[in-house]
């Protein structure tokens, strides 16, 4: 029950660290919050692999997704913006962002909440905030103009899928959980280098200009 309540609870930290995230004004700053918030994740995973019986993978998931989560994608995201000009400012003021996403948590509970589930019945708060993560991702990616941040918030719905996944089938195969860690830095490389190239064509990363590549 102590488990629990404490998975739980950690799963409130990372509402918090995803609107860091969202609202922080230097891509910099959200790199390091979501950092934080991959760290959150991480333990997690470690006490859900202590809790559920057949969970031992998770110490392994736990580990791939410290290293390539918590420290390889900020890094690589902090790194890339030394290398860029023209960091726009997002589209949304704070706080409508932020009821936006006080009411996409407050569905995904009521939905959540509506469904009968053998599986993670006592972490549903926690499934409701997984689930919520990925509206977290999708205001990030709607109310930024910067490209990178907008990467971030591809970032978050990653996070909301890798805890979802977590509570939902904490004993799957340790291959496959590392696979699912590591498939973030992945993703964030091939996006970077491709911001890169539209950074040196337009010396923005403003996605609203996008529209210049036409033709």
């Amino acid at each position: 029950m102590e488990n629990t309540n404490l998975i739980n609870s950690l799963s409130g930290l990372l509402i918090i660290t995803s609107l860091l995230v969202i609202e922080t004004k230097t891509l910099r700053q959200s790199a390091i919050q979501y950092g934080i918030q991959s760290f959150v994740l991480v333990l997690i995973f470690i006490v859900l692999a202590a809790t559920m019986d057949g969970a031992e993978s998770l110490y392994l998931w736990a580990a791939s997704a410290f290293v390539t989560k918590a420290l390889l994608v900020p890094y690589i995201l902090a790194r890339a913006e030394k290398s860029m000009e023209g960091q726009p400012a997002s589209v949304v003021k704070p706080w409508p962002s932020i009821i936006l996403a006080g009411v996409s948590l407050v569905v995904a509970f009521i939905v959540i909440n509506s469904l009968q589930l053998r599986i993670a019945s006592e972490f549903k708060p926690a499934l409701a905030v997984s689930i919520a993560h990925f509206f977290f991702g999708q205001l990030c990616i709607l109310t930024q103009k910067n490209m990178l941040k907008q990467v971030l918030g591809f970032c978050l719905m990653e996070n909301g899928s890798h805890l979802t996944l977590a509570l939902l089938a904490y004993n799957a195969p340790e291959l496959v959980e590392v696979g699912i860690a590591t498939d973030a830095v992945f993703g964030v490389i091939i996006m970077v280098i491709l911001l890169v190239q539209i950074n040196k064509s337009l010396h923005t990363l403003d996605v609203t200009e996008l529209k210049s590549l036409k033709g």
